[in-house]
């Protein structure tokens, strides 16, 4: 699949920020809305339990795989929410930057939320994500 995002930056908006501040995709794109990506070992059970930046990088790990079976990769998604468990700042940017990282040059829009609470007991990080291809 080809990737249908075209992400948009703006000269009047900081450059601070690690992200495109918008991305779109053409009308005829196929949508892939991608359930939360949760830090689910094969078991079931939870991966590393205490630490925001491994559960962040199983998280991608499961994200990446619901993207291959929906025919799409990391360079299809168009938007992130990432979704950490604290209100320590420093755990979202621990969390954050593995999801970063991983997009690299794709650096989709995306919001970081602290919550109280995720589904999971001893569940820290969850990373939605929307894909968009075109076939």
């Amino acid at each position: 699949m080809r990737s249908a995002v075209e992400l948009i930056r703006s000269s009047t908006l900081s450059d601070v920020a690690q992200y495109a501040y918008a991305a779109t995709a053409p009308k005829d794109s196929r949508y892939i809305f991608l359930a939360g990506a949760c830090p689910l070992e094969d078991d079931g059970t939870i991966a590393a339990v205490g630490d925001y930046s491994a559960q962040a990088s199983r998280c991608i790990e499961t994200m990446r795989a619901a993207l291959e079976a929906a025919g799409a990769g990391i360079e299809n998604v168009i938007s992130t929410r990432v979704l950490v468990a604290s209100s320590n700042r420093s755990d979202l940017v621990a969390a954050w930057d593995v999801v970063r990282d991983a997009f690299g040059d794709h650096d989709v829009p995306s919001t970081l939320f602290g919550v109280t609470v995720l589904g999971y007991d001893d569940q820290l990080v969850e990373i939605e994500a929307i894909a968009a291809v075109t076939d």
